[in-house]
């Protein structure tokens, strides 16, 4: 580990992804950290998420398909997208600026935004094994989304085009339903057209951010489970946090890598975009044949991942408090929305049911770097992305903390924007 100048003690505030990538790195320029967290490592949006590493597919969440949902759709407990009907005026907020943003034109300059630092994602993974994070990337043997009709499958191709016209790179093939299956068995009947992807890995997100937190500890960082952060404060020459029951910590530096709750630690220094949780479910299933890799239904918004010997299914769009309990219902819509297409999988012997907070913008982009006070950063507001993009965000802030230069990856994720 290199020693630099540059915040010689650093607190984290978050033991997800994001947060603990970005201590991982700070390491990495010789940071002594520790790590809060409200609850435990990868105990929020990390752990039952699809783990996907498909930095081709990192796209902005407002979308132009966002505005084609009617609000009967979105009121409805089995749509992919679900808005309750007492929602807050903070959420309505938030939500007429979402859908400001899903746009084709917002949608364009946001991805253009999200390339460089897309291409930094695999490479970030590499960085943490190959430094000993004891953990894998597998490379998917076939990631395939899966539709019924290539009517449906033109959706997906035209948003590929818009993908590579911003300079994203992403390989792909067309295929009929016969080809899908003889790929990919675990597709049902009703399958008639798929698009293949190229290039793209996953991991099981859980086990992988554990073994980064084993790696942070390994190498002198300290992690603080069950210590929710309730204040930070700048002070002389740096800043402050105040855990439950505790007098101010001070630091040289802080994160604050928080998720959904990024907004309650972070407003005083000058960040006022609205982080809300668009919480999605999963659960896991037995399958005669575990799948080579991801198989994704994008019609219905389910992904579905290969998890050792049973295969994690994924999905949903839920605006909602984080802190609500897990609705049964949308575990219900995802099981209807996947059975007629999968072929081999015991969706009545399901375990693991799971609620996740994923911490949304209004306009698709993480918030990632300085704030007002020189002292205090941010990092979080990924969206559906924060396990593909965490390490790469982590690396890249880790290098503006020490260096003080802003890399230009991270220009259009300023959080005072």
């Amino acid at each position: 580990m290199a020693l630099d100048t540059g915040p010689r003690r650093v607190a984290v505030v978050g033991a997800g992804m994001v947060g603990l990538s970005t201590a991982w790195f700070l390491q990495e320029h010789g940071a002594d950290v520790t790590v809060f967290d409200r609850d435990d490592v990868a105990a929020g949006a990390s752990w039952g998420n699809a783990g996907w590493l498909t930095p081709g597919l990192a796209t902005p969440l407002p979308e132009p398909a966002v505005l084609s949902y009617g609000v009967r759709a979105v009121l409805s407990p089995s749509s992919p997208v679900y808005v309750p009907p007492s929602a807050s005026p903070r959420l309505l907020r938030f939500l007429a600026g979402f859908a400001a943003h899903s746009t084709a034109a917002k949608w364009r300059r946001a991805m253009e935004s999200l390339v460089p630092i897309n291409g930094r994602a695999l490479p970030s993974f590499d960085a943490l094994v190959e430094g000993g994070v004891k953990a894998e990337t597998r490379e998917a043997g076939s990631f395939i989304a899966a539709y019924r009709t290539a009517e449906e499958r033109r959706v997906l191709q035209e948003e590929i085009e818009h993908i590579r016209a911003a300079g994203q790179k992403l390989e792909y093939d067309v295929l009929g339903g016969d080809e899908a299956r003889a790929l990919e068995p675990a597709l049902s009947g009703e399958i008639g057209a798929a698009i293949v992807l190229r290039g793209q890995r996953f991991v099981d997100p859980g086990r992988f951010v554990h073994a980064l937190a084993d790696s942070v500890r390994d190498r002198g960082g300290k992690i603080r489970p069950g210590e929710p952060v309730r204040d930070v404060r700048d002070e002389a020459g740096g800043a402050a946090v105040r855990t439950a029951g505790s007098d101010y910590e001070p630091f040289d530096a802080v994160v604050i890598a928080s998720g959904v709750w990024l907004n309650g630690l972070a407003r005083r220094f000058g960040v006022r975009a609205l982080v809300q949780a668009g919480r999605g479910y999963s659960f896991s299933v037995p399958v005669d044949r575990v799948p080579d890799g991801p198989v994704y239904f994008p019609s219905q918004r389910v992904a579905c991942t290969p998890l050792g010997d049973r295969l994690r299914v994924a999905g949903m769009m839920e605006f909602r408090r984080p802190e609500a309990p897990l609705d049964p219902r949308r575990i219900r819509a995802i099981v209807e929305a996947v059975r007629p297409l999968l072929r081999g999988a015991d969706l009545d012997a399901r375990r693991d049911e799971w609620v996740g907070s994923r911490p949304c913008t209004r306009d698709g982009l993480p918030l990632i770097g300085a704030t007002r006070s020189p002292h205090v950063f941010a990092a979080g507001g990924h969206g559906m992305w924060g396990i593909t993009l965490g390490p790469a965000t982590g690396r890249l802030l880790a290098e503006q903390i020490v260096t003080g230069e802003r890399p230009p990856e991270l220009a259009p994720f300023s959080p005072l924007r």
